[in-house]
């Protein structure tokens, strides 16, 4: 069988400047933060150049806007229309004219509409070593499931709940006497550190996802 063709190359967009970056958040913010710390960094490629809520008045907002990085806010209201507020949402974003876009603890799925915009290029972490335990709970999945290891892994959104390509994994032991919080806690650290290394990859190298797999270029 013919092996599959590969997804269209994506990089470093120009020479003329860093990648930039759409960060998706809900809440507190922490993994947008080590983002733009690691922005302000000299040669980390990425540029965090706006900051999306789906929540107002959320202390993420308040560290982009610290970080004088614009901001704008895109509730899904209770009844609403979930591909109105999808295509909405693309607009939003595609404003801003990333190179990447990085969901951040952004509590909503996105649908087609954004995903024919930004699909292979829209990254998302999740507290746990995919394809085990995906959704709303992985560490405490993984802790009732009695593991040995957890971690952190760092994908390409897609159409599923935590199904998209692996670009990234790291493990995080787990102890006899963690609790679901002690354990969500190590992680974290490991799931900001993957998402900065990843991203910044992806922003000055180009790849190609063959069969999923990723295939890094340069």
């Amino acid at each position: 069988m013919p092996e599959p063709a590969p997804t269209p190359t994506t990089g470093p967009p120009s020479a003329d400047g860093p990648a930039r970056v759409v960060v998706l958040i809900s809440g507190t913010g922490t993994l947008l933060q080590a983002l733009l710390d690691a922005c302000a960094g000299p040669g980390f490629g990425a540029q965090v150049v706006a900051v999306g809520s789906d929540r107002p008045g959320v202390a993420g907002l308040a560290r982009a806007e610290a970080a004088g990085v614009p901001t704008f806010v895109h509730p899904l209201s209770p009844g609403a229309d979930r591909a109105a507020w999808d295509a909405g949402l693309r607009d939003r974003v595609a404003a801003h004219a990333p190179d990447l876009v990085v969901s951040a603890g952004f509590m909503k799925l996105v649908g087609p509409a954004f995903l024919a915009a930004f699909g292979g290029r829209t990254l998302n972490t999740h507290p746990a070593l995919l394809p085990a335990f995906p959704g709303m709970h992985g560490p405490r999945d993984a802790l009732a499931h009695g593991v040995k290891v957890a971690g952190a892994t760092v994908f390409l959104v897609d159409e599923g709940v935590d199904t998209g390509v692996i670009l990234d994994q790291a493990a995080v032991r787990v102890h006899d006497d963690d609790t679901v919080a002690s354990l969500h806690e190590r992680i974290k650290v490991v799931e900001r550190d993957l998402l900065v290394s990843t991203t910044h990859q992806l922003a000055t190298r180009t790849w190609q996802v063959v069969d999923r797999k990723v295939r890094w270029d340069s």
